[in-house]
């Protein structure tokens, strides 16, 4: 299967980490530099300012291995996953996409953290942290909760928030796979959190076993 290049001569390439499965980049592709990335296995774009191909990583040594192409239901848009040498951006930023519009939305960063485990579950990565984790099972999953846990605490009480910033995202993140093992699903914390938090007239009241 072919991209359609009869519809157009030039294609969007969207560009991705294929382990963390960050968008990287957005490039052009015309039939000549598809059939180049094909042969040699590493990105091939239109340069449309050059008006020529352009070899990713030819002048910077910051190529981009190929792990997977994917095209779209119209044929005419590609996905390629990449094994990223260097940078991907020509500032020395990692990915292109580094200028913030619009926050991110914490409850999205938890579902796509909640996301990137369960794919890594499904689709295992050598020397993934998490799949050892996840190989290793429900024990040494919560020696290091509990790890992570006192190391909060710790943190805590040294009263240095950047440290406390950091144990508690790896609490969180152990916390994660933890859930993953077991079955828990974020949507199953956000329901009991939901039951706890009871709105009665204009206030509102939250419970756990007693009162939050």
């Amino acid at each position: 299967m072919r991209p359609n290049f009869k519809k157009m001569e030039l294609i969007p390439a969207i560009v991705q980490d294929y382990q963390t499965k960050e968008v990287l980049m957005l490039a052009y592709v015309n039939e000549e530099a598809y059939d180049k990335m094909l042969e040699i296995n590493q990105t091939v774009f239109y340069s449309r300012s050059r008006k020529k191909l352009w070899h990713k990583g030819e002048e910077s040594g910051h190529f981009q291995d190929i792990k997977g192409i994917y095209l779209d239901c119209d044929l005419d848009t590609l996905l390629i996953y990449v094994k990223q040498t260097g940078v991907a951006c020509h500032t020395g930023a990692y990915s292109c996409f580094f200028n913030e519009v619009k926050p991110y939305d914490t409850r999205n960063i938890f579902s796509e953290l909640e996301k990137t485990i369960e794919d890594r579950k499904i689709h295992p990565v050598e020397k993934s942290y998490t799949n050892y984790l996840l190989n290793e099972g429900v024990d040494k999953i919560c020696k290091k909760v509990g790890e992570e846990a006192s190391e909060t605490i710790i943190a805590a009480k040294n009263d240095d928030k950047d440290e406390l910033v950091g144990e508690i995202s790896d609490l969180l993140f152990h916390t994660f796979v933890l859930m993953n093992d077991r079955g828990v699903k974020l949507e199953d914390i956000e329901n009991k959190l939901k039951e706890r938090h009871k709105v009665v007239g204009n206030k509102k009241e939250f419970h756990t076993r007693g009162e939050y």
